[in-house]
C-alpha cells in the first residue's frame, strides 16, 4: 500500500492538470469570443463608414449636379453648346432624387432648347462663311494661274521670236504687263531649307533684251507683286 502523502499528492497533481485544463479551455473559448466580437464591431465599424462615405459621395454629386445645371442656365454664350448639352444629359442620368435638382433640370433644359437654334445657326453661318472662302481662294488661284501663264506665255515669246524684229515686238508687248521697264526681277538659283541663293538682281528690261540674245528660256515663276493698278512690281523667277 502506498503512503498517505504519495497518494494526497497524486491527487492534488491530477486536480490541477484538470485546473489547468479547464483555464486553457475557457482562455480559448473567451479568445475566440473575444475575436468574434472584435470581427462583428470591425464589420459593423466598416458598413458605417462605407454607408457615410456613400452618403458624402452622393451630396457631393448632387452639390455638382447643381453647379452643372446652374452654369448652364448662366450661360451667356461662353460655353460651347456640346459642353453644355452633354453635362446637361449627365445629370439627367444621375435621375437624382433631390428637389433642387429636379427644378433646375426644366429650366436648363428650356435654356439649351434656345442655345441649340442659336448654335445651329451659327454652324450654318460658319459653313456659308467657309465656302465663300473656299471659292474666293479658288477664284484667286485661278487668277493666279491664268496671270502667271501670261507672264511665261510672254517671256517665252521674246526666246522663241524668228528674228529681232519680232522679238522687240514681244518685248514691248510683255512691258505692258510691268509697271515700268526698270521693274527689279529676281531668279533663284537654289534653295535649303529657309536659306534661298539668288542669281544677280537685275530688270525686267535688261532681262527681256538677255532673252532676245539667248533665245532660250528656262525659268519658271516664283512669286509676283502688283500694284494697285495690277501691274507687275516685282517679278520672281526660279531656275528649273
Amino acid at each position: 500500500m502506498k503512503p498517505l502523502n504519495y497518494r494526497m499528492k497524486h491527487s492534488l497533481s491530477g486536480t490541477s492538470a484538470t485546473v489547468l485544463h479547464l483555464f486553457s479551455s475557457r482562455v480559448v473559448a473567451l479568445s475566440i469570443l473575444a475575436l468574434l466580437a472584435f470581427g462583428v464591431t470591425s464589420c459593423n465599424s466598416q458598413k458605417r463608414l462605407a454607408k457615410k462615405q456613400a452618403k458624402e459621395a452622393r451630396l457631393a454629386q448632387i452639390e455638382q449636379a447643381k453647379a452643372d445645371l446652374l452654369e448652364i442656365i448662366n450661360d451667356d454664350g461662353k460655353i460651347p453648346f456640346e459642353v453644355k448639352e452633354r453635362k446637361f444629359n449627365a445629370v439627367k442620368a444621375l435621375n437624382l432624387d433631390d428637389k433642387e435638382v429636379r427644378r433646375l433640370l426644366p429650366i436648363a433644359e428650356e435654356k439649351l432648347a434656345k442655345d441649340r437654334v442659336e448654335w445651329l445657326r451659327q454652324k450654318e453661318e460658319d459653313l456659308r462663311r467657309r465656302e465663300a472662302e473656299m471659292r474666293e481662294r479658288e477664284r484667286m488661284e485661278q487668277e493666279k494661274r491664268a496671270a502667271n501663264i501670261k507672264i511665261q506665255s510672254a517671256l517665252t515669246a521674246v526666246a522663241t521670236a524668228s528674228d529681232l524684229r519680232t522679238a522687240n515686238i514681244r518685248i514691248s508687248e510683255a512691258l505692258q504687263l510691268f509697271a515700268s521697264p526698270d521693274v527689279p526681277l529676281l531668279i533663284l538659283i537654289s534653295q535649303e531649307g529657309n536659306i534661298r541663293d539668288y542669281d544677280r538682281p537685275t530688270t525686267i528690261q535688261k532681262y527681256l533684251e538677255l532673252l532676245k540674245d539667248q533665245r532660250r528660256y528656262s525659268n519658271d515663276i516664283e512669286n509676283v507683286l502688283y500694284d494697285a493698278a495690277g501691274k507687275i512690281t516685282e517679278l520672281e523667277l526660279r531656275k528649273r
